[in-house]
């Protein structure tokens, strides 16, 4: 089953991009609506508000008046934080219920060999919230529905009857939009129309969403054909690799020690292959071994086959370089995750080897001087296996001494996660 989260700022399209989604086949968890069911008349959740705000804000048939009771916590942090922690945690209960039967129904109708005509469960949860509660990781993507602020006021205005006030006041209450869209995987941009919105939806369930969710039911890492491709340094992997590290830890949190950013993509100015490589650090390989499932589920499949490292100076004893390989089951984000025991050669030699080139100019540059030799030897294969492989003399026969030796220099340590 594949978790999506879809959020947006007020008046920035949200509704339309859930409709649309709900009409391809996902499966529609809508927080606002849920707001409203768990505090019906007669529900735990109302006598709570009641509780917390008096009764004032109950109609004369004794359900709740939301206009007054909006009047009564907007404006006022600390009123809203008490009906917010009344309201979030019966609203998320709830979604979790909804999820849960989701997945039960997709183990149901899905057959007990998947065929690559099964396409897997789509799950959306709409929650204008997402941002401000901290909730991303719980997700595979997160979409955010953006729109610039003037064109949210001037919708407000002419669909609301909002002031432009009243319409700024309702948006400086949520998170700004700088904030939703560090929090984003996908952005769907809503400054035209809304046909144009619509047309946006259909390409990424197609291309991305659809292709995911079927990855994610067959534990299979997403395609990446083709040979090496370089590209230059781009400022949105750092964030791209934050969020993933937060999503792996989610995944198996008493198990994973920490996440690390690594290889190329961690080094700013460094051109790179645009795969995002993460070091999951753990106590031994039997843990990597025994969360592989929990990973897979957050759309991170082990990769076949591949149990260790090349063993590099000083370090040249191949039984101390093992590790286990995951890949991103996402077609439009490449990932490579690779667990590694914490203190072991491997494990010491990503960090160290990320931190050097981060420190050392030339080293950065002799190191991309290097990739685009081999890129140019292996441009036209139909994988990478080729440019990694030849890569590797470079790396154990000049990149290693000279590693080692600015460790030695500088005094550079790994962390200690004991």
């Amino acid at each position: 089953m594949l978790k999506i989260g879809l959020t947006g700022g007020i008046a920035s399209g949200k509704s339309v991009v859930a409709s649309r989604l709900r009409e391809l086949g996902a499966v529609l968890v809508d927080a606002d609506a849920l707001a409203r069911e768990v505090v019906e008349l007669g529900t735990p959740g109302l006598a709570r508000v009641v509780d917390a705000f008096g009764a004032g804000v109950l109609r004369a048939d004794g359900s709740l008046d939301r206009p007054r009771l909006g009047s009564v916590v907007f404006g006022n942090p600390e009123r809203l934080a008490v009906l917010n922690g009344i309201i979030h945690p019966l609203v998320r209960e709830r979604a979790a219920a909804l999820v849960a039967a989701a997945l039960v129904a997709a183990a149901q109708a899905s057959p007990a060999q998947p065929s690559p005509a099964f396409g897997g469960t789509v799950v959306v949860q709409d929650i204008p919230l997402l941002v401000e509660t901290g909730q991303g990781s719980s997700f595979h993507l997160v979409l955010v529905v953006d729109a610039p602020d003037d064109v949210r006021v001037q919708r407000m205005v002419e669909h609301r009857n909002m002031t432009v006030g009243d319409a700024r006041s309702r948006m400086a209450a949520q998170a700004t939009r700088e904030e939703r869209l560090a929090a984003a995987d996908v952005v769907l941009d809503n400054s035209g129309t809304r046909d144009e919105l619509r047309a946006a939806v259909d390409t990424l369930w197609e291309q991305r969403l659809a292709p995911f969710a079927l990855n994610v039911a067959q534990q299979r890492i997403a395609a990446r054909p083709g040979g090496p491709v370089l590209s230059a340094a781009s400022p949105e992997w750092a964030g791209q690799a934050r969020r993933l590290a937060a999503r792996l830890q989610a995944a198996a949190q008493q198990d994973i020690l920490v996440v690390d950013h690594i290889g190329s993509t961690a080094v700013p100015g460094l051109e790179a292959k645009d795969v995002i490589d993460l070091q999951l650090s753990v106590r031994d390989l039997g843990t990597a071994d025994r969360i592989a499932p929990l990973l897979a589920a957050a759309g991170f499949p082990r990769w076949p086959g591949i149990i260790s490292d090349t063993p590099r100076p000083p370090h040249p004893d191949p039984a101390d370089w093992g590790k286990r390989l995951h890949g991103s089951a996402d077609p439009g984000r490449p990932v490579n995750i690779h667990l590694r025991a914490a203190g072991s050669p491997g494990w010491r030699y990503a960090l160290c080897f990320r931190d050097w080139l981060r420190a050392d100019a030339d080293a950065r540059r002799d190191y991309a001087a290097e990739k685009w030799r081999v890129a140019a030897l292996h441009g036209e294969d139909k994988s990478t296996a080729g440019y990694a492989a030849d890569k590797e003399g470079w790396l154990t026969g000049y990149a290693a001494p000279r590693m080692e030796a600015w460790a030695q220099r500088t005094g550079w340590q790994p962390p200690s996660y004991q």
